[in-house]
């Protein structure tokens, strides 16, 4: 069916067929540069959803803006139907520090769904969540693992959701966790406005993995092929297995500080007892062995070549839902 309707983005019109990019200014840099935060837009002139694919609300997690950047460049964000809108860095600030917050120190994921006159990182969150989020029927937010911490591909959808886990099962990551919605976050206040948001997370801070991108640009395109906006010209990946349902999981920790020597199970399944890492002194006087306390999928791994005792160091699978 024909689609004659108009959008409007902070003041600007985009009409079935066009494609635009608006860019987003609330605040200037403190040398008084202009910040631009662009939004590129793909409409269809064959009415349809409208999904939003974002990235880098965390300034220092480029591996998602990498995703969503492949995703404008291969052009996978031309609709057959429908729009596509894309923001392959929300939180510019951060990006152009090399940064997880904002200026004034705020972890924007944690102040939505903010206010017109708060803070710069609530005022940011405002205008997302009133300019672009009510157009929006799904989304998927792109992630990466911080402070070192490396995760497997992944999906996170909250609980008792069946329409999310329709979309995770055709996303089809290698893993998809349930994971409650965090008060303050930009998947908190969307889904609130019944926007269906899955969050992918892989990789980790500071860093751009092929694999990782892969496995989000290659879900990305069996999502669009289900909503029949995807151009026929892409070729879908099909994954050789399901999605790994992931239940419950929990945290190893260190034991003692030290350097740490990871055993590369990122992403396998290892038996209870497996050695996952050995941390030792820098000084040979000891080797200390830490190892799976239940048999279970290795989900997160912390790649710092030095932990101190107590530091979060693999996050591993306890219970599997089919």
């Amino acid at each position: 069916m024909k689609n004659t309707t108009p959008i409007t983005i902070l003041g600007e019109v985009i009409l079935p067929g066009q494609s635009k990019t608006i860019d987003m200014e609330i605040a200037k840099l403190h040398n008084t540069a202009k910040l631009k935060i662009p939004i590129i837009i793909q409409r269809s002139k064959i009415d349809g959803p409208t999904v939003l694919f974002s990235a880098g609300i965390h300034g220092d997690e480029i591996n998602g803006v990498e995703i969503v950047r492949q995703l404008i460049t291969k052009k996978i964000n031309k609709p057959k139907r429908g729009t596509i809108i894309c923001i392959p860095i929300i939180n510019m600030f951060g990006f152009i520090n090399m940064s997880r917050q904002f200026p004034d120190g705020r972890d924007l994921n944690r102040v939505f769904p903010g206010s017109k006159k708060g803070s710069l990182a609530s005022r940011f969150a405002y205008h997302i969540l009133t300019e672009i989020m009510p157009l929006v029927d799904y989304a998927v937010d792109f992630h990466a693992g911080g402070a070192s911490r490396f995760n497997a591909p992944q999906i996170r959808l909250a609980p008792n959701s069946p329409e999310l886990k329709e979309l995770a099962d055709v996303f089809n990551a290698p893993f998809t966790l349930f994971s409650k919605n965090i008060a303050g976050s930009f998947r908190n206040s969307s889904q609130k406005l019944n926007v269906k948001m899955l969050l992918f997370e892989g990789g980790k801070s500071l860093d751009i993995n092929e694999s990782i991108a892969d496995a989000g640009v290659d879900g990305v395109k069996r999502v669009l092929a289900h909503l029949e906006m995807l151009d026929p010209k892409h070729l879908v990946k099909e994954q050789a297995s399901k999605t790994i349902y992931i239940e419950k999981s929990g945290w190893i920790r260190a034991k003692c500080s030290g350097l740490l020597h990871d055993q590369n199970t990122i992403g396998s399944f290892v038996k209870k007892g497996t050695i996952l890492a050995i941390i030792t002194d820098p000084f040979g006087k000891f080797e200390r062995k830490i190892k799976a306390p239940n048999d279970g999928y290795i989900i997160n791994a912390n790649l710092s070549p030095i932990v101190y005792q107590g530091d979060a160091i693999y996050h591993i699978s306890k219970t599997l839902e089919k």
